[in-house]
């Protein structure tokens, strides 16, 4: 018969090593495990980052480009801008913007670029909601190119963006504060900015805004707050 007394002991030790390596594995899964959820953590974060950095951009144009075409008709005369026009494209931008709590943690600024009498780019009017203290970048209502230091029209970088004569740009500045979804440790604090620019379709009255009966409260950049009257 084979003898089997040397092949006892080496069972046992196989048996030994193979419990050894499963406490191996354990210990080593039990480092790696918070790695692991950091990366996942990390990678759920960044995806809702880049969504939620969409949507605001989107918010951006909606508002330029609503108010770029929106108008009251009068009779014998030009089409009407209104606060009511204004009020509800904001309004239209905090419901687009839900659940992101936009005007409670952001605000949206909108400008009319246009040209003044002398040819001069001009911020002929401006309109604010939200409850981020933040100012437009490039000045407030009355800016002038020539007047305003560095005032030459809107938008980032050298090349601004400028009204023709006889018309108007919608500018829509928004800024957001991010709200993370897993707490910031994973992006810290984080701002998202975005801007859009569309040119007044068709004839408008561009003097002024008006304010007809029923007559709503003007959203001035003075005021940060929430609600619409």
């Amino acid at each position: 018969m084979p003898d089997m007394t040397g092949a006892m002991p080496r069972r046992r030790s196989l048996r030994q090593l193979w419990r050894n390596r499963e406490a191996i594995m354990l210990i080593e899964f039990a480092y790696s495990l918070p790695v692991l959820m950091s990366l996942a953590f990390g990678s759920v974060e960044l995806a809702n980052l880049a969504i939620t950095n969409m949507r605001v951009s989107q918010i951006a144009m909606t508002v330029a480009d609503n108010l770029s075409r929106a108008k009251q008709s009068v009779p014998l005369g030009l089409p009407q801008l209104r606060e009511v026009d204004i009020n509800d494209a904001l309004l239209g931008a905090r419901i687009q913007g839900d659940g992101l709590d936009l005007l409670e943690n952001g605000r949206i600024i909108v400008s009319s670029l246009q040209q003044d009498a002398s040819s001069k780019q001009k911020i002929f009017w401006q309109r604010c909601k939200g409850m981020l203290n933040k100012t437009s970048d490039y000045g407030n209502e009355g800016a002038t190119e020539g007047t305003t230091p560095g005032f030459t029209g809107m938008g980032a970088g050298a090349n601004k963006v400028q009204a023709a004569a006889a018309s108007a740009i919608i500018f829509a500045e928004v800024t957001y504060n991010y709200v993370p979804l897993v707490g910031a440790w994973a992006l810290g604090d984080f701002q998202i900015r975005r801007e859009a620019a569309f040119y007044v379709r068709d004839e408008r009255d561009l003097t002024q805004v008006y304010n007809p009966n029923p007559a709503a409260t003007a959203s001035a950049c003075n005021v940060y707050n929430t609600t619409f009257s």
